[in-house]
């Protein structure tokens, strides 16, 4: 006889697989399993995802040795921050980080905090040794898979925003995440904060803006 917890998962990925595998059996009912996955795995978080400037070009004219160098600077320059607005990295990709929040305020203050950070430490740096931080935000439900993976369309929007729309120094967002912060009575946060309307707006996003910031 067949153990009945032989197939018992106990992971948040090895649940999620579960599903997938459940969704993909002829004659299912695939809203169901859909709604399943979002009422264990869907919830609310700012999302993160930044990236640095040129340094594909980079890594291409000075090396792998050049590359580590870079990747260990903005580890040491950024995690103490994100920590610091109790940031959640989520996983690195080579020069770029994706990192959740649940308070959306905290994302942008850490994101200014860590242009800040990023702008007195290039002061003294030669061109190729400086940190030119690209970041993207987005809002909304997401499926987190423990701590080891998130995804959805918000997900989807900041990572392009960060990745490949944001120039250096800039922080870019979706419509979803300036509307959650719009709605916060911390008036003294936002008072340092203004949104402009960008025309590129990535897949997943209505809308998108830049965030004019100081420092």
């Amino acid at each position: 006889m067949e153990d009945n917890f032989t197939h018992i998962s106990h992971t948040s990925m090895e649940r999620l697989e579960l599903l997938i595998r459940k969704r993909l059996e002829n004659g299912v009912d695939k809203n169901d399993i859909d709604k399943r996955i979002w009422d264990l795995f869907g919830e609310d978080w700012s999302i993160m995802f930044t990236d640095l400037a040129g340094f594909s070009r980079e890594v291409e004219k000075f090396g792998i040795i050049h590359f580590l160098q870079i990747i260990y600077e903005s580890k040491r320059l950024f995690l103490p921050i994100i920590d610091k607005y109790d940031g959640i990295l989520i996983k690195m990709d080579g020069d770029s980080m994706l990192v959740i929040f649940r308070n959306p305020l905290k994302a942008i203050k850490c994101a200014i905090e860590m242009q800040k950070e990023s702008f007195i430490y290039n002061q003294k740096k030669i061109p190729e040794e400086k940190v030119l931080l690209c970041v993207g935000l987005g809002y909304g439900k997401i499926l987190k898979i423990g701590d080891v993976d998130v995804f959805g369309a918000e997900v989807n929007a900041s990572s392009k925003l960060g990745e490949d729309i944001a120039k250096e120094g800039e922080i870019l967002c979706t419509l979803n995440f300036m509307e959650e912060i719009n709605k916060s009575q911390d008036k003294v946060s936002k008072e340092n904060i203004l949104f402009s309307e960008i025309e590129e707006i990535p897949p997943g996003a209505k809308k998108a803006f830049k965030i004019n910031y100081s420092f």
